[in-house]
């Protein structure tokens, strides 16, 4: 018996061969919108939704029925009220580890992109614009990765082996210190972390106290020549902060992919990070490959499957309290 499940339009568009042909699977592009989502799971009478990154605040919760699940197309899970699920009875499931390579690959074209200014250039160029700008080599510099986890480890194999960078891995306190491959140096002082480096790349998940974890303090404790990644979430930066910083020229520059509005849509209208002339801005295209749309996907209706067969403790539950609740 095949297995109806509701998809966002914009993921099921990421992965639509997926949802298209899997076996076992009857998959509904649905709008992402809320009151539109919890319509259609009333209309289909669904047990699943695969949802994107946008938050789900109210509706969706009240039209699953205990039990149920909401399944992150992604590892990020900002978006889904873990605490409201739980009261509700409901699951809620990620895609850890399945975007790690395109993430990690993207903030090292960031930076490349950066040491050398091609967003400058390429302006220029198009605008018949003949100036010719010197740039950097990435061998020898130093890229302090702030949240060492997956994606940051993988961003360091890549920096380190393959552009012989110098890496600085900055960890939670009270986090235990290990040796990490391909890091130079692990450390939960964020001050120490930053203090000789030529790039920022920030890699933490947004949590409450994530919030603007990058504050006008963190951002002033940046040397003045480095340049600053963020393929994180937007709301882990003070967009104002980043902007002033840059604008004042305390930091080199910028490269964004995350916003703390998405659509960009500036925090401030004094402060739009696009009349800077040393900021690259991408549209959250950090994990846009056809290999980890697939496998987010696959991830996803992994987690689907394993709900309908009861099998909890395969599923990645991001709010294991409400096992309580759905089991007793």
């Amino acid at each position: 018996m095949s297995i109806y499940v509701l998809v966002t339009e914009p993921e099921y568009r990421r992965a639509e061969s997926l949802f298209r042909t899997v076996e076992g699977f009857t998959c509904e592009p649905v709008p992402s919108d809320e009151a539109e989502l919890a319509a259609a799971v009333r209309r289909t009478g669904v047990r699943a939704v695969i949802v994107g990154h946008q938050k789900y605040e109210g509706a969706l919760y009240d039209a699953l029925p205990t039990g149920g699940l909401i399944a992150r197309f992604g590892v990020g899970h900002d978006g889904v009220d873990k605490q409201l699920a739980t009261e509700r009875g409901l699951l809620c499931t990620n895609a850890p580890g399945v975007l790690d390579t395109s993430v990690a690959e993207f903030t090292m074209l960031l930076l490349g992109a950066a040491s050398r200014f091609l967003g400058a250039m390429d302006a220029d160029m198009r605008a018949g614009i003949w100036q010719p700008l010197t740039g950097v080599e990435l061998a020898g510099k130093t890229l302090a990765i702030i949240g060492i986890g997956r994606i940051g480890r993988a961003v360091a194999r890549i920096a380190a082996r393959g552009f012989d960078m110098r890496v600085i891995g900055c960890a939670r306190p009270g986090r235990t210190i290990e040796a990490i491959a391909d890091v130079d140096t692990v450390t939960t002082d964020y001050d120490e972390a930053v203090r000789d480096a030529d790039f920022v790349s920030v890699l933490i998940p947004n949590s409450p106290e994530n919030h603007h974890y990058m504050s006008a303090e963190r951002l002033a404790a940046i040397p003045p020549r480095a340049w600053f990644i963020n393929t994180a979430r937007g709301a882990v930066v003070d967009e104002a902060a980043l902007y002033d910083a840059l604008a004042a020229g305390r930091l080199a520059g910028a490269a964004i992919d995350v916003f703390d509005r998405e659509p960009y849509v500036p925090v401030d209208p004094g402060r739009d990070l696009r009349t800077l002339p040393n900021v690259l801005l991408t549209p959250h295209v950090g994990s846009a490959t056809p290999e980890a749309n697939r496998a987010m996907g696959a991830r996803a209706l992994q987690n689907v499957a394993l709900l309908h067969e009861g099998r909890y403790g395969d599923m990645d539950i991001l709010n294991p309290a409400v096992l309580d609740r759905i089991t007793a």
